[in-house]
């Protein structure tokens, strides 16, 4: 670009968005793209926040085998030694690579060649195996291959949209954005199916807080409907798809009783549905992350078969993913259950795949799924695994059996960006990895565009891209041949040419389009055309789809005397898997800067639970510490917990932690919204927060969480014996040393340190019985500043700004950095009425639009005090 703008893709979730990065005096500016057909220069909190993330003081800068720094050569021919001594001894299926949908599509294809077709193990699962799995099986069971129909224009173009189990608000924030437009232009109808009430139901004409796990119920209700009302398009079903009369006979045995919503409620939706013509059915985690997700998915995809309501302008089923290049990687078989460009493991598929790469040593089954793949390597059975990328130690279930896995397989390979992560602990030999900004290659995203990830900075350290790490063990192994290539274009160039491979139309990835072009210059573009199968034609044997009859089946486990309520698990909306990049940004960390409990107030008053104290969740496998919500968000007898945190920012937050294995029998996806706990208080005896400007290894403590402020670490803490106070302090006595300011009221459980490094503030601690009121942003911009009257240091030790200044509380717009408690008086002192006029006051609002629902909430609880 003229002005020295890079054209690239942000690196958060599936909807793809579109950048533009230039070059700044004092770092780089970050801009949607108006010219993508993502996200027309729409972009989310996240997106706007990814200069914050850049620093490098996180990275892994070198290659180390066993603790110790080693070069490239060394680090790769020791990875190689190990995987072939392994193979050697126990067979190639005692290799795995776990890998991740951050990767780019150049990097997933050379792992997938490497162990599928020349070490002879398809052991190759990825962490999309916990995200779109189930929809990945489902397309299969119906369309014959994995094939999503619909494009982002259809959110525009339908006349009626229901969000099923997606929490798109802040999931998919742009998508949200014209979806909400779409609805202000001409008048879209919103339906939101999700048993909480999420930031979607802010544009929804209606809301249907299901029991969970009843979507099956409630979907076959519909197929029934569809069919007494008239809607089966006969002639389509007839001559376009199989297995109607079986699924018709399932979905009317179905009783819509169970989804808990009433009849009138029911009655509203199938009607809505059945005289709208132009409807997008569009999904996500809610559907996918159950134990019976691919017949949630079929329950869906059978009503419009049924109804030719597929592949057509603003109507189809529509999977979101929630991965960068979830959808590259499943196309080039990043799940153990596939091969590379949609093929399966079919003797036809293997033989063509196999001669395409001229293959040593050719995979010809399936491979071991995620859940079951950490089982295998704490069973022994798995003795060398490559992660990359991702973070099983923390983002999968039965997290204390993953952690025993890792720590005793004899070999565990780590390819990271990022120096610390839980997983990052466990490896034997660390690589380096290009970060977002530096990688080089393509990825794809929920309505198949194909689009450029462009670097626009200098490698950190000795980072490499992904695809090199495995190019040189290839090599150190024998197969140097197969994996020379000199860039990313060579590796997308050949992945193109498999797709075209003997196609001849008969496999829906077909990129003939993209062969010879050029790959710098690559424009987003969407592979299949904007839709697919409006023609009736599907990727069958017999090119007809499959209704699949299905029937509702409970979570594998249930609420009991014991465990009686049930845990759903999701995202927040400025944070992203396990925040080893939006863990950096201060202003990302701001919205909810801890990991919070949300329950019904009817449940918390049940059990004598404070709104805001501290809580402990137990399940039969584990733990969580966290501050409660009391919110009507949440169905009496569900709460809700975030899935980021991690034993970097947090003690005992671990969501995996809490959650079994159950696994969907047919995609093998766990099921991470159904399980059953108890809510317990946590006794404090005392709380605290620190303030420094770094990290640091704490004494083992009870409690503890830790974000990003300007400047500084903010770490709240709580504890149950004050000889854990007395640890604390002498922790930080041993790395600021003694020249320290206090102020001690033993009488009232106070304590205030503040360590000084000559007249500069350190760090300070306050301490008390109940949670400290201090001003913790004022104290954050202190550290590494002078404080030397008297004065300022009794101010510091106080914890309250001269002025009187106040905490800005919680960040409510991430764009701009503004705070609830600057809102608030904004509302109060200036009669602000709507949400045109916060923007205009203080800018919240304006940027991608994600706060608006909680603006709206802050002015009707305005309204209501009134």
């Amino acid at each position: 670009m003229a002005d020295g703008g890079v054209r690239t893709t942000c690196p958060y979730c599936g909807t793809g968005c579109g950048l533009v990065v230039t070059p700044q005096a004092d770092g780089w500016k970050v801009a949607g793209d108006p010219q993508h057909p993502a996200n027309f220069g729409r972009l989310c909190s996240k997106g706007t926040a990814l200069a914050d993330t850049l620093a490098p003081d996180s990275r892994l800068l070198g290659p180390e085998v066993d603790g110790r720094a080693v070069d490239w050569t060394h680090a790769t021919a020791e990875a190689a030694g190990r995987i072939r001594s392994v193979i050697e001894l126990h067979g190639p299926d005692a290799f795995a690579f776990y890998l991740s949908g951050q990767l780019l599509t150049e990097d997933y294809y050379a792992a997938n060649k490497l162990a599928k077709g020349f070490l002879g193990t398809a052991n190759v699962d990825t962490n999309s195996r916990l995200c779109m799995a189930s929809t990945v099986a489902g397309h299969r069971r119906a369309f014959g291959s994995d094939s999503v129909p619909q494009c982002y224009d259809d959110l525009e173009l339908a006349d009626l949209v229901v969000l099923v189990g997606s929490n798109l608000a802040w999931c998919h924030p742009v998508l949200f954005q014209r979806l909400k437009k779409a609805r202000e232009d001409h008048g879209t109808r919103v339906v939101v199916i999700d048993p909480r009430r999420t930031d979607c139901c802010d544009i929804a004409d209606l809301h249907l807080a299901l029991a969970p796990g009843s979507d099956v119920a409630l979907w076959n209700g519909l197929l029934a409907h569809c069919e007494a009302a008239g809607l089966i398009d006969f002639p389509f079903v007839d001559a376009h798809t199989e297995g109607f009369t079986e699924a018709l006979s399932a979905a009317r045995a179905a009783d819509t009783s169970q989804t808990g919503l009433s009849p009138t409620d029911i009655a509203t939706f199938f009607q809505w549905f059945a005289a709208t013509s132009k409807v997008v059915t569009m999904f996500s985690q809610g559907v996918n992350q159950s134990a019976s997700g691919t017949d949630k998915v079929n329950a869906i995809l059978n009503v419009h078969l049924a109804t030719a309501r597929i592949g057509k302008p603003g109507c189809g089923p529509f999977s979101v993913t929630g991965q960068p290049n979830a959808m590259g990687g499943r196309e080039v078989g990043g799940l153990a259950n596939q091969l590379a460009a949609h093929m399966g493991f079919d003797q036809a598929s293997v033989d063509r795949v196999g001669r395409f790469w001229n293959a040593a040593r050719m995979a010809s089954s399936e491979g071991l799924k995620a859940v079951d793949l950490f089982r295998a390597v704490d069973a022994g059975k798995v003795k060398a695994i490559w992660i990359m990328g991702t973070n099983p130690a923390v983002s999968l279930p039965e997290a204390d059996l993953v952690r025993r896995a890792l720590a005793k397989c004899p070999v565990v390979i780590v390819s990271d960006c990022v120096a610390d992560t839980d997983t990052m602990r466990f490896a034997h030999i660390k690589l380096p990895a290009h970060g977002w900004g530096e990688k080089n290659g393509t990825v794809t995203n929920s309505d198949r565009t194909i689009s450029r990830q462009r670097p626009f900075l200098r490698p950190v350290g000795e980072a490499r891209s992904d695809w090199q790490a495995i190019s040189a063990v290839a090599g150190h192994l024998g197969f140097g041949s197969a994996f020379a290539w000199k860039d990313s274009a060579a590796i997308f160039a050949e992945y193109a040419r498999l797709t075209a491979f003997e196609n001849g139309g008969s496999r829906d990835l077909d990129l003939t389009d993209w062969i010879g072009g050029d790959y710098d210059a690559m424009v987003p573009a969407q592979w299949g055309g904007k839709r697919l199968f409006a023609d009736g034609r599907f990727f069958t044997a017999d090119g007809k789809a499959r209704l699949v009859a299905v029937t509702a089946r409970p979570p594998r486990e249930v609420p009991n005397v014991d465990w009686p309520l049930r845990l759903n698990t999701g995202r927040y909306r400025d944070q992203w898997h396990t925040m080893t990049r939006t863990g950096l940004s201060a202003r990302l960390s701001g919205h909810r800067s801890e990991p919070l409990l949300d329950i019904n107030p009817v449940d918390a008053a049940r059990l004598n639970l404070m709104d805001g104290a501290l809580v402990r969740v137990k399940s039969r496998l584990g733990d969580y510490v966290a501050r409660l919500r009391a919110t009507t968000d949440q169905r009496p007898g569900d709460v809700f917990l975030p899935m980021h945190w991690t034993d970097r920012f947090a003690a005992r937050a671990i969501v995996g932690r809490l959650l079994a294995g159950h696994v969907d029998p047919v995609s093998g996806q766990p099921e991470s919204k159904h399980m059953p706990v108890r809510v317990e208080p946590f006794a404090a005896d005392w709380s605290a927060v620190l303030v420094a400007a770094d990290p640091f290894d704490l004494p083992d403590l009870p409690w503890w969480v830790r974000h990003a402020a300007d400047g500084a670490q903010i770490t709240e803490l709580a504890g149950d014996s004050p000889a854990q106070v007395q640890a604390l302090v002498a922790v930080l006595d041993a790395r600021f040393g003694r020249n320290r300011l206090e102020v001690l009221d033993p009488t009232r459980g106070i304590a205030r340190y503040a360590w000084m490094d000559g007249e500069h503030l350190a760090a300070a601690l306050f301490v008390g019985r109940d949670r400290p009121d201090v001003v913790r942003a004022w104290v954050a911009r202190l550290v590494g500043r002078a404080v030397a009257s008297a004065s300022e240091r009794a101010a510091v030790l106080a914890g309250k700004a001269p002025a009187g200044q106040t905490d800005q509380g919680p960040i409510v717009c991430a764009c701009f950095s503004v705070g609830l408690a600057a809102i608030e008086a904004a509302i109060r002192d200036q009669h602000l009425t709507n949400v045109a006029q916060i923007g205009a006051a203080l800018k919240a609002g304006t940027g991608c639009g994600s706060c608006i629902p909680e603006l709206k909430g802050l002015l009707a609880r305005k309204v209501a005090a009134e």
